[in-house]
């Protein structure tokens, strides 16, 4: 890109997230705030209140609705989309078929049939898509996920989080199941996006147990007459995940191909929505074969510990450490292994130097994910950047990792196990979810899923274009 080229930023839903967006992105000197839209005035005014008035020849374009939004695509170089989950479906479907970036904040789809109409429409898409996941980038995660190539072959995966309730939007569309996907679809693909970052494999299967219901009176369902079903307040998720990790130990012998079906990657999600004031709010364990990594917040700091050798002796003798400075050695097995003998290091990731390279190069103000979200802009600026100069776009989470992390979470939440005794014998769960729809937005998901029987009849061109039909309605 040409020096003193800014990059022109749209962006559509200025609440929570938007705002946290403009909150790093303005302080890049590479970009340009073009547009902000929101239907909400409070809204958009706190969003347009965070750009710097020492811009005054950079003042964005307020607006109130996306269709007027969309007739200036053709000056924007990347939009965000931060609007309730249960858009983000049908806005890619009215923006993708467009050259430009899109950042589209998890959750990408909150239905069945939202994926299906993605996966049907994409062959048409013209955008370089980008899924805002900030956890991958939260310092101590990636710490974590920097060391993962020092403790073997992983064979444990652990994320919990332990919580307050979800915070208050506008209308309160996130207590709403068909709004926000439910709460294994709305929080945890987070989680389910870095469990298969983690262990770089495909979950095979998950079965769940959940609360709900149980938070009736913090979110205002005694006082609806809709009889709303409840999101989910807690939940176990247990996941197999599928054939052998890529650091597969061949050492297993004869006994490994006896029991490989039990020799796989295990992972278990914990979340509890009610436990305000834990110690800590996040926890990342992995274990693999030769060591163990400990990821916490808001504590930041990964602990991170390698097992220690087995030294067979004829007669057994303790030995602490060796010579050579390697992993110290345990030699006496009838014995506990001593705790010298496990080599141990507690690394300080609220230093983002101890992390990221460009730390002093980043803005570090106070935002909701521990700075994460500065990192995603510089890597996400600087492929826009080589995209406008001719260049590829690389995306650090794809649109097809953000649809394989909503899959996760709804497989979890058609295999809750802990039925209420309301469901019957023969319903696995309340779901599948039907997502909060328009008209216009119900025909774009249909239009897009029937693309899928008229692909073998019509050329990719006409099948964008029925899209572009729809755009104005």
């Amino acid at each position: 890109m040409s020096a003193g080229l800014k990059i022109n930023v749209a962006v559509l839903g200025c609440g929570m997230m938007g705002q946290e967006h403009i909150s790093y992105m303005e302080k890049y000197k590479q970009i340009n705030v073009k547009f902000l839209c929101d239907p909400n005035n409070d809204m958009l005014s706190k969003a347009a209140s965070l750009i710097s008035k020492d811009k005054e020849d950079e003042q964005p374009t307020l607006f109130h609705f996306e269709s007027q939004l969309l007739e200036h695509v053709g000056n924007i170089d990347l939009l965000v989309i931060a609007t309730p989950n249960y858009l983000h479906t049908p806005q890619l479907l009215r923006w993708a078929t467009n050259d430009i970036c899109i950042l589209v904040e998890k959750p990408i789809a909150i239905s069945e049939k939202q994926v299906r109409a993605l996966r049907a429409a994409s062959p048409t898409f013209k955008a370089q898509i980008w899924t805002a996941m900030e956890y991958r980038f939260i310092p101590a995660v990636n710490k974590l996920i920097q060391l993962l190539p020092t403790i073997g072959p992983i064979k444990n995966v652990t994320i919990r989080e332990n919580r307050f309730p979800f915070l208050s939007k506008v209308g309160e569309w996130n207590k709403d199941v068909d709004k926000s996907g439910d709460t294994l679809v709305e929080k945890c693909c987070h989680f389910f996006d870095l469990f298969r970052l983690i262990t770089q494999q495909e979950v095979k299967n998950s079965t769940a147990k959940v609360h709900r219901g149980l938070l009736n009176e913090e979110y205002g369902y005694d006082k609806r007459t809709d009889n709303p079903i409840p999101i989910i307040d807690s939940a176990y998720v247990l996941m197999d995940f599928q054939g052998r990790s890529k650091h597969h130990d061949a050492s297993t012998g004869n006994n490994g191909s006896r029991f490989s079906g039990q020799q796989g990657t295990l992972g278990c999600l914990e979340l509890c929505m009610f436990a305000d004031g834990s110690r800590h709010q996040e926890e990342i364990v992995v274990t693999g074969l030769k060591g163990r990594l400990e990821a916490y917040l808001p504590e930041n700091k990964v602990f991170h510990y390698l097992r220690p050798k087995r030294k067979q002796l004829v007669h057994p003798v303790k030995v602490d450490s060796n010579e050579s400075g390697d992993t110290p050695t345990w030699a006496d097995f009838s014995q506990p292994p001593p705790r010298s003998s496990i080599k141990e290091e507690i690394i300080d990731c609220s230093n983002l130097s101890n992390v990221y390279s460009f730390a002093n190069e980043i803005p570090q103000h106070a935002g909701h994910h521990y700075c994460s979200t500065a990192v995603e802009w510089k890597f996400l600026i600087d492929q826009v950047e080589n995209w406008k100069n001719g260049g590829k776009f690389i995306p650090q989470v794809s649109f097809d990792d953000g649809i394989r992390a909503v899959e996760m979470g709804m497989q979890a939440q058609l295999n809750i196990s802990n039925k209420s005794d309301s469901e019957g014998d023969h319903n696995t769960t309340i779901l599948p979810i039907t997502a909060y729809s328009t008209q216009s937005c119900e025909q774009l998901l249909n239009l897009a899923i029937d693309m899928a029987q008229m692909q073998a009849k019509l050329s990719s061109s006409d099948l964008g274009n029925i899209i572009e039909e729809t755009k104005g309605r």
